[in-house]
C-alpha cells in the first residue's frame, strides 16, 4: 500500500507539470561550454546573459568556477549564438578572457529519436530479464522481479517529477544501472528459496521465503551500504554534471533494497495461494 500510494503521487505530479522535465538532449536546443579566466557568480551570469536576448535558457557551473554550461531551448536558438553570447559577455567583463570551448545544436527531431531510443532501451532490458529469469527460475520469479524493477523505476521517475528535475542522457543510464542493480537481491533471494524448495522442505512457502530473506539480509544490507555511500560521495562531491546521475542512483538503490524485500518476495508468496486455490478447486471439481 506505501509501494502504491508513492508511485500514485508520483503519476499525478508527472500529470501536474503536464510531463516529465525533459532536457536539451531529448527537447533540442543548444549548448554552449565557456570557460572564464577568473571566476564569475553563475546570478551575475544569468543576468549579464539576458540582456542578450537569447530567449529561454539555464546556466551552471561544469566543474570548476570558471567553467560554465549554457543551455538554450531549440525555439529560440540561432546560428551565431555562441559568438553572440560571448560577445555580451566581454562587453561586461573586458577583462576576463573568455574561452568558447564546445558548441552543440540538438534538433527536435533528433530529441524525439532519442526520447523513443531510451524509452525502447528500458522496455527491452526488462524484456531480457523476464526471459532470463524465467530460463534460469520460473516465469513466477521472473514475473515478481520485473514488478520490483518496474516499482523500482516508477518510483524514482516520480521522484524526479516532485523535484522537477530535468531527465537527460545521463539520467536514462541511471535508470538502467537501477534495473541492473535492483535485480541483484532478488536472484540472490531467489537462489536460497530454490534451494530450500529442492531439498525437500516441508515449511510453509511463506516460511521457506521469509527464511531465504533472513539468510541474505545481512549481505543486502552491506551491499546497500557500500554503494549507498560511494553515491552519496558522488553527489557531494562530484558536481553539477553527475548530480542529476548520482540522485537517481541514491533512490534507485534505497527503494531497490526495499523492494527486493517486499515487492518481489510477498508477489511470490502471493502467486502460490493462488496456485493452491486454483488446485483445490480443481481437485473439488
Amino acid at each position: 500500500m506505501i509501494s502504491a500510494v508513492v508511485i500514485l503521487i508520483g503519476l499525478f505530479s508527472i500529470l501536474f507539470h503536464k510531463g516529465l522535465n525533459y532536457s536539451i538532449d531529448f527537447r533540442g536546443g543548444s549548448l554552449l561550454e565557456l570557460r572564464f579566466d577568473q571566476a564569475i557568480p553563475v546570478d551575475e551570469l544569468r543576468a549579464a546573459i539576458a540582456t542578450a536576448d537569447v530567449g529561454t535558457f539555464e546556466v551552471q557551473e561544469f566543474g570548476e568556477p570558471t567553467e560554465i554550461l549554457i543551455r538554450v531551448e531549440e525555439s529560440d536558438a540561432s546560428g551565431d549564438l555562441g559568438p553572440k553570447i560571448v560577445g555580451r559577455l566581454q562587453q561586461d567583463y573586458p577583462g576576463n578572457n573568455i574561452e568558447l570551448r564546445r558548441e552543440e545544436t540538438v534538433g527536435p527531431r533528433i530529441g524525439k529519436e532519442l526520447r523513443g531510443q531510451a524509452f525502447l532501451a528500458i522496455v527491452f532490458s526488462i524484456l531480457g530479464i523476464l526471459i532470463y529469469i524465467s530460463w534460469r527460475f520460473e516465469f513466477r520469479f521472473a514475473v515478481a522481479a520485473v514488478i520490483a524493477l518496474l516499482h523500482d523505476v516508477l518510483i524514482t521517475l516520480g521522484f524526479f517529477s516532485l523535484t522537477n528535475r530535468e531527465i537527460s542522457l545521463a539520467v536514462i543510464a541511471a535508470f538502467l544501472t537501477i534495473v541492473g542493480y535492483s535485480l541483484n537481491d532478488p536472484i540472490v533471494v531467489f537462489d536460497r528459496i530454490r534451494e530450500d524448495l529442492r531439498t525437500g522442505s516441508r515449511k510453509a512457502y511463506d516460511r521457506v521465503l521469509n527464511g531465504a530473506i533472513n539468510r541474505t539480509l545481512s549481505r543486502t544490507i552491506l551491499t546497500s551500504l557500500t554503494t549507498l555511500s560511494v553515491v552519496i560521495c558522488l553527489i557531494v562531491a562530484g558536481g553539477q554534471v553527475i548530480r542529476d546521475f548520482a540522485i537517481a542512483l541514491l533512490v534507485g538503490v534505497v527503494v531497490g533494497t526495499y523492494s527486493s524485500q517486499f515487492i518481489a518476495s510477498p508477489i511470490l508468496v502471493e502467486w502460490q495461494d493462488w496456485m493452491l486455490k486454483r488446485a483445490k478447486q480443481k481437485k473439488a471439481a
